[in-house]
């Protein structure tokens, strides 16, 4: 009997040793950079896709390709928020190719819708770069009204 309570002991303490090393998934937290991302999937979606298209592939010599653009994933991140905050009208260059149609102002998004897509799109279509905040976006729109 002795040896039975022994061998229980030693097999619930094994099993308590298995699930306390277990690693538990990461959360989504409201302001974690993949809850930012994955809002920022359905803003892309709702006011960005159609130009940009699915792929971020843009349309030649009209929409820029978000996917691998130097002015996306670049450090400086106040350009992208500017563009985004208050349009574009001008025939840009973009790692050697022009585009011209005109971007709308999107001024009537959020702070957080603007920081979400941005991180959406700087982490998305083979991008990798670090996402834009809330204080970035909000400083950019603050700068533009001086």
């Amino acid at each position: 009997m002795k040896k039975i309570v022994i061998a229980a002991t030693l097999f619930s303490v094994a099993c308590l040793l298995v699930v306390a090393q277990t690693k538990k998934p990461v959360q989504k937290t409201a302001d974690s950079p993949a809850a930012s991302i994955e809002r920022g999937r359905g803003v892309y979606q709702r006011e960005c896709l159609s130009c940009h298209q699915a792929d971020g592939g843009g349309v030649p010599h009209m929409n820029p390709p978000l996917a691998g653009s130097t002015d996306v994933v670049g450090v400086d991140k106040k350009k992208i928020i500017g563009i985004v905050l208050h349009g574009m009208t001008d025939r840009i260059p973009l790692d050697d190719e022009y585009y011209s149609n005109n971007m709308a102002s999107h001024a009537n998004l959020t702070n957080q819708q603007i920081a979400d897509v941005l991180s959406f799109v700087r982490n998305s279509f083979g991008n990798k770069a670090d996402v834009v905040t809330l204080a970035e976006v909000a400083a950019v729109r603050v700068g533009k009204k001086k």
